[in-house]
């Protein structure tokens, strides 16, 4: 039997456009929403049976009753009198079940209007349900979306479901312009709930949004063969990215730059020319803090583990590198350490002091490029070392360092 209202039948329609929402959650709704309606009507709804078919959006609803002596009907929800029982089907007897279609004119026009109603905001709960806990999950992940709307406080953009999505300015890169019509892409970085409503908020300034690229960018990265240490963001100014590989032939800060900066390239132009600075992680602080501080050259460290203070010397025409456009290279390079970085002017140079380069004869070049990768460039600022310390600091078996030392001694003797 079909139930003779085009209006439900449209209504099932309408739900079977949502995407989120399955079948038999769809069929249990609208049978929960009859039985409500049966229940008030009836004063229960135990003796009913509802089959819904959503595909054709329609519904069938049989109310079974059992036959009694005619005036011996107590419940006339639940039971009928021979007499009536006879007049549905003449071979009936008492203390049979019968079974009779519901007719959708049985209800009041007002009834179906709170079927309907009803129906509706059960679906529309689902829905919104079902795009929270959905969201909820994706929470960390990039996503790319479409711009449809731009304010001055924030940016409303859709997914392929056409869910709608939130980007606020806060969360914007500082020179970012987006368009209607824009593709925009970000992370998603939390999911709210606002007057019953979920709101999906995304992100470009967070640290997971550049981690998320590099892992897009850099298969290796993405495989796991290189590791994500640590990121600290001036969004828009500068970032750095310290790195590590736990295979020894691959070279993490070359992999992440790429060739000829191939790989860097499109995440430093997704970032809107942020400043990306990649360094090999170590957990020596002295190596790690003149690493982070690059692209200045350091000439010597003092660290105060206990107060997690380094003073760092530096040649004068160093120091204005080493703080950096806006003192964003100082502070990112505090944040990475961990370190609070007090930055000196190394004055005392020694007028006698002479370019390790000069040494280009008698030590070999990769040896002294490995001093200069740590600041030491003369030869009075390695000779002011200990041995201990340069173990330490330069990544050189002991041997070599002693064989360095007393190339440089012999200078000055």
């Amino acid at each position: 039997m079909q139930m003779e209202s085009i209006n439900l039948v449209e209504s099932f329609s309408e739900f079977k456009e949502l995407k989120n929402i399955d079948r038999p959650t769809m069929m249990i709704i609208v049978e929960d929403v009859f039985r409500n309606m049966l229940l008030k009507k009836y004063g229960s709804a135990d003796n009913f049976d509802i089959i819904v078919n959503i595909d054709k959006g329609d519904l069938e609803v049989w109310r079974n009753r059992v036959i009694v002596e005619d005036g011996a009907v107590e419940d006339p929800n639940q039971e009928i009198e021979y007499s009536e029982a006879i007049m549905i089907e003449p071979d009936f007897e008492i203390g049979e079940d019968v079974s009779e279609p519901v007719k959708l004119s049985d209800f009041g026009r007002r009834e179906i209007l709170s079927i309907r109603q009803n129906l509706a905001t059960k679906v529309l709960e689902l829905e919104k349900d079902s795009v929270y806990k959905k969201y909820q999950e994706r929470v960390g992940e990039l996503i790319t979306a479409e711009v449809y709307q731009v304010w001055k406080k924030e940016l409303l953009a859709l997914d392929d479901e056409n869910i709608e999505l939130m980007l606020p300015k806060t969360e914007q890169i500082p020179s970012d312009r987006f368009h209607k019509g824009d593709t925009v892409r970000a992370v998603v970085a939390r999911v709210e709930i606002k007057n019953n409503n979920p709101v999906i908020i995304l992100s470009r300034t967070s640290n997971v949004f550049l981690e998320r690229l590099f892992e897009q960018e850099v298969p290796e990265v993405h495989d796991g063969l290189i590791t994500i240490k640590k990121i600290v963001r001036a969004p828009g100014e500068r970032a750095k990215v310290a790195v590590e590989s736990y295979d020894d032939r691959i070279d993490p800060v070359g992999a992440c730059v790429g060739m000829k900066g191939s790989r860097i390239h499109g995440i430093v132009r997704e970032l809107r020319n942020e400043n990306i600075d990649v360094i090999n992680f170590t957990s020596n602080p002295t190596l790690y803090i003149s690493r982070a501080l690059s692209p200045a050259k350091i000439t010597s460290i003092n660290i105060d583990e206990a107060n997690k203070r380094a003073e760092v010397f530096l040649k004068p025409d160093q120091v204005s590198m080493a703080i950096g456009k806006g003192g964003f290279n100082i502070k990112l390079a505090g944040s990475l350490t961990g370190y609070e970085i007090d930055v000196y002017r190394d004055t005392d140079q020694d007028s006698e002091d002479v370019d390790i380069q000069e040494f280009a004869d008698e030590i070999e070049q990769w040896i002294i490029d490995e001093f200069k990768l740590v600041g030491l460039d003369t030869a009075k600022s390695i000779l002011n070392q200990s041995l201990k310390d340069l173990v330490l600091r330069v990544d050189l078996e002991e041997e070599t360092i002693k064989e360095v030392l007393s190339i440089l001694k012999a200078e000055f003797e």
